[in-house]
């Protein structure tokens, strides 16, 4: 069974600083693009951020460039999201989520087959 379990979420104040984890577990994660999605009360899903395989390559949403840095490590089976300089507009709840059948990074949420079931992020004013 394909589980993914997204940790580290919580309260900060604008300006500072979190790491999100996800840790996978019933598939080889270490083939696999996974990505970062987010979701705010009454608003669409968005895509924040997505890493290939062995973490060469990410790529990022225009509102969190700069700010956020995706990693991986294969050997724990995990993906991290380092989030800077947060603000109040990046409340949400963030995903991670990966497929099988790519290896490549992707902002398709239609790409991806397997998904946590998120962790809150709020920042505060």
């Amino acid at each position: 069974q394909v589980r993914l379990v997204e940790s580290g979420g919580g309260l900060v104040q604008a300006g500072e600083s979190l790491r999100l984890s996800c840790a996978a577990s019933g598939l080889t994660f270490s083939t696999n693009g996974v990505g970062w999605f987010r979701q705010a009360p009454g608003k669409e899903r968005e895509f924040v951020g997505s890493i290939n395989w062995s973490g060469a390559w990410t790529i990022y949403g225009d509102s969190v460039k700069g700010r956020f840095t995706i990693s991986r490590d294969n050997a724990k089976n995990t993906v991290s999201l380092q989030m800077s300089s947060l603000k109040p507009e990046d409340t949400a709840v963030y995903y991670c989520a990966t497929s099988n059948r790519f290896s490549g990074p992707g902002g398709n949420p239609a790409q991806y087959d397997y998904w946590g079931q998120g962790t809150q992020v709020t920042v505060s004013s």
